[in-house]
């Protein structure tokens, strides 16, 4: 029986690496993304059993409606949660939420709760939540009374929030479906280093708060092309010796990790657990 990928924000930069490895190790693999063009050249890339399917990820309704579509079709074996984005100023989506916290946290959350009836009837099936040191970048300690804090916006701050806040929940998740033949791994695929992908070098010291912006000239020193970011996530989906892992960080080495997980505040957890589901519910 072939099985079946998805990977979302797959047209480009470390999504479409994934992509195109996991198609090599005969997945039949979706890529999602918002651009159809970009999406018929990463398809074309990518060759053997794979597809393009449209949706604007930061909106939650597309992301509502590409899970129907999906959860239609069938057993699913593996969703890889890629998507995410970093700005230098500040937007709100479509649904009137700040971008970086609906498309690093909400968006993975709402397609993964549309696709667990699909991924158990896939089991043994795994989520992979790709995740970010940009974590590290938070500013004191996070509060998830709301999507928002008060202060100036800085996007590796803001996106690291966002990140925080959608792996204390992944955290969670995977500890609500432990035996449900559903493992859930996060990744942190370049760990200090950043992707050289066109929304990274996109980025200036802005992005970074004040006391941060003396390690700008090692961060751009560091960005590695999105290629080397591939390898750990194809791994965490892949790998045998991970069949019975859950809840676990993976770094660079693919090997679990603390790194992350120092972050996360059982606190944290159940702000972000109730922030989610406030927002979701509206």
């Amino acid at each position: 029986m072939t099985r079946t990928a998805v990977v979302t924000g797959g047209t480009g930069g470390i999504g479409f690496h994934v992509a195109k490895q996991l198609q090599q190790k005969g997945f039949a693999v979706t890529v999602v993304g918002r651009d159809p063009g970009r999406g018929a050249d990463a398809v074309a890339a990518i060759g053997g059993d794979s597809r393009f399917l449209r949706a604007d990820l930061s909106s939650l309704d597309e992301v509502r409606a590409l899970g129907v579509r999906l959860a239609a079709e069938g057993p699913l074996h593996l969703l890889v949660n890629n998507v995410g984005g970093m700005w230098s100023t500040r937007w709100e989506t479509a649904d009137g939420i700040e971008a970086s916290f609906a498309l690093n946290h909400l968006s993975p959350t709402v397609l993964t709760d549309a696709l667990l009836g699909v991924l158990k009837a896939g089991a043994p099936s795994r989520i992979i939540e790709v995740s970010s040191s940009s974590i590290a970048a938070v500013d004191g300690v996070p509060a998830y009374d709301d999507v928002e804090q008060d202060g100036e916006y800085y996007g590796m701050a803001v996106t690291g929030r966002a990140k925080l806040a959608h792996l204390a929940y992944t955290l969670d998740r995977a500890e609500d479906l432990r035996g449900s033949g559903i493992s859930v791994l996060v990744v942190d695929p370049l760990g200090s280093a950043a992707a050289a992908t066109p929304n990274g070098m996109a980025m200036t010291p802005e992005i970074l708060p004040p006391a941060f912006r003396g390690l700008w000239d090692e961060i751009q020193q560091s960005l590695r092309p999105a290629a080397a970011g591939a390898g750990p996530i194809v791994a965490a989906a892949t790998d045998p010796a991970l069949d019975s892992a859950t809840g676990v960080v993976l770094g660079p080495d693919a090997a679990p990790s603390e790194d992350l997980l120092r972050f996360v505040t059982p606190e944290i957890s159940a702000s972000v657990r109730t922030l989610t589901r406030r927002i979701l519910a509206d």
